[in-house]
């Protein structure tokens, strides 16, 4: 589980420069009412650079927590981090340089906040982690439900998160739906191809676990079928 966060702040005189040029009179107001982008106010930034800085540091606390078996407390740093990213502006976002990395930096302030909602934010990348690390944190309290449903979190944000379908796949198996999770591991091996042995041992080991549970329910079945020939017998 990954425990680095690049720090992407910025300074107020950063901030004030990137409100300067999307304030800019004529052509760049122009844009904007043609994209009707709400331009972030340097207030908004501040707020949000503030939510960031806070979630990155409840993500590390909830990493740290993890690392020493200490699952409850590692929860609940995980659910403090949500509340502080969940509804984060991704155009104010895009203007703090908070994007996409490989965006070129060329593009103006106007362009990159009109595009906002097709770009992965810095706020989508620790979202992605967070319920990677949840799914794992329920499958320490053996709570395959929700393991399965922050798994799919995870991969709503990012289809080719190894981890998360790792996880997602032990879960299922745990539920004893085989077949979706062989359906995951085989997926692994197609997004991160050097994980393909860690993927065949789980499902080496799922496969093992499906015949001991099915040989359990015939030796059930097997004894039911033999107490109500006994019961018809003597009647």
């Amino acid at each position: 589980m990954s425990l680095s966060n690049p720090d992407t702040s910025i300074s107020t005189t950063q901030a004030s420069e990137i409100i300067e040029s999307v304030s800019s009179p004529g052509v760049v107001h122009d844009s904007l009412r043609d994209t009707n982008v709400k331009v972030p106010t340097q207030a908004e930034l501040s707020t949000v650079e503030s939510k960031l800085a806070t979630a990155r540091s409840k993500k590390d606390s909830g990493d740290a927590a993890f690392k020493v078996g200490d699952v409850k407390s590692a929860l609940r740093s995980y659910h403090e981090t949500l509340l502080y990213l969940h509804g984060i502006d991704k155009n104010t976002l895009k203007s703090l340089g908070m994007g996409d990395p490989s965006s070129p930096s060329s593009i103006s302030a106007v362009d990159q906040a009109a595009g906002a909602k097709d770009v992965t934010t810095e706020a989508d990348v620790i979202l992605e982690k967070v319920y990677a690390n949840m799914s794992a944190c329920h499958i320490k309290q053996e709570n395959w439900k929700r393991a399965v449903d922050t798994a799919d979190k995870a991969l709503g944000r990012n289809a080719a998160n190894s981890k998360a379908l790792f996880r997602k796949a032990k879960a299922l198996g745990e539920l004893g739906f085989f077949e979706k999770a062989e359906t995951a591991l085989n997926e692994i091996k197609k997004v991160a191809p050097n994980e393909a042995p860690m993927a065949d041992a789980e499902l080496a080991r799922q496969k093992t676990m499906d015949r001991e549970r099915q040989k359990v329910h015939d030796q059930k079945m097997r004894g039911w079928l033999s107490r109500e020939k006994k019961q018809a017998a003597s009647e």
